[in-house]
């Protein structure tokens, strides 16, 4: 598994988001974004950092921010969780965790005392030129957006 790391070039992706439309970072060089990893649609941690990113969406891009959420969900899963919650940004599939893998996300979890694999909630924030600027390991899900931008006061 690999452990990026912040000043590490941004693995590349690419895939399709919720509309099946074609997904590629690599077409977001010359603007800051936020990529998120998030473990299933419609679950609550999920929807409440899917949400916070949501009400706070004008000024993450006031800020020259472009939001992505990914996860090991479907197209359809990622469609409907956009629209029962109205989310204004795009949701990237990860069904075979590639990219999960390239970013060091998927790995092993403990819940109840059992191990199993799944996503490590983790947020990166990619330069204008493709770094990895920060890295964000113990996401508040109820106050992500909060957590980014004490970052960058």
């Amino acid at each position: 598994m690999t452990h990026i790391k912040e000043k590490d070039k941004a693995p590349d992706i690419k895939s399709v988001d919720q509309n099946g439309n074609e997904f590629s970072l690599s077409d977001y060089k010359g603007k800051k974004v936020i990529l998120y990893f998030y473990p299933k649609d419609n679950t609550p941690g999920c929807t409440a950092q899917a949400c916070n990113l949501r009400d706070n969406y004008e000024l993450l891009k006031e800020k020259g921010f472009e939001v992505f959420g990914i996860s090991p969900d479907t197209e359809k899963s990622h469609h409907r969780f956009i629209e029962r919650h109205d989310l204004p940004f795009s949701l990237i599939m990860d069904e075979d965790k590639k990219i999960m893998e390239d970013y060091g996300v998927w790995g092993e979890k403990k819940m109840y005392g059992k191990s199993f694999m799944g996503v490590n909630r983790t947020t990166f924030i990619i330069d204008e030129k493709g770094k990895i600027e920060k890295v964000f390991k113990k996401v508040n899900t109820k106050a992500h957006v909060e957590q980014i931008l004490a970052e960058y006061e």
